[in-house]
């Protein structure tokens, strides 16, 4: 039986962090527990040979590499995300709208820019530490961020007008 000392801890304290990110990189949270166990099983079988410090990162460049082949691989069969209808009352429940809305929204830019804004404003990360994940330039980070940014723009713009329920 293999050990996999740590293991525990690292799905313990980063779980969750890990299963929303890849909630958001698939759409769906089924989509996300299963991109999140897949990579879980490719750190599995490499345990030994990852450092013990870079696991999270193996982990997550793993989690992101697998989400870009699955966008690849959906390209002829793009996954549809459900629409979201606003409430016809005011119910309390304006942010889960909006927050599945941008989700959406989200879903509708290419790949990358999903990746990387994803990275950058979910997670969090650095130019630096996005680059790295996605194993590209800082420079490509930044224009794909500045280029998904505006397409949520353009496609939250309605938004403007539409009166606030909030």
């Amino acid at each position: 039986m293999r050990s996999f000392e740590g293991l525990d801890e690292l799905i313990a304290e980063r779980g969750d962090g890990l299963l929303a990110a890849a909630v958001l990189l698939t759409g769906t949270r089924a989509a996300g527990e299963d991109l999140l166990q897949t990579a879980l099983e490719r750190l599995m079988r490499r345990w030994r040979r990852v450092e013990p410090g870079n696991r999270e990162g193996y982990l997550r460049r793993t989690l992101y590499h697998l989400a870009i082949d699955q966008w690849r691989l959906r390209r002829r069969k793009p996954l549809v995300f459900a629409p979201v209808e606003p409430p016809s009352q005011p119910d309390g429940t304006e942010t889960v709208h909006l927050r599945q809305a941008l989700v959406q929204a989200l879903g509708l830019l290419p790949p990358r820019q999903r990746a990387v804004l994803v990275l950058r404003y979910w997670e969090q990360l650095s130019e630096a530490e996005a680059a790295e994940v996605l194993g590209c330039s800082i420079g490509t980070v930044k224009s794909t961020a500045a280029r998904g940014l505006a397409r949520l723009r353009e496609l939250t713009a309605a938004w403007d007008n539409e009166p606030a329920q909030v």
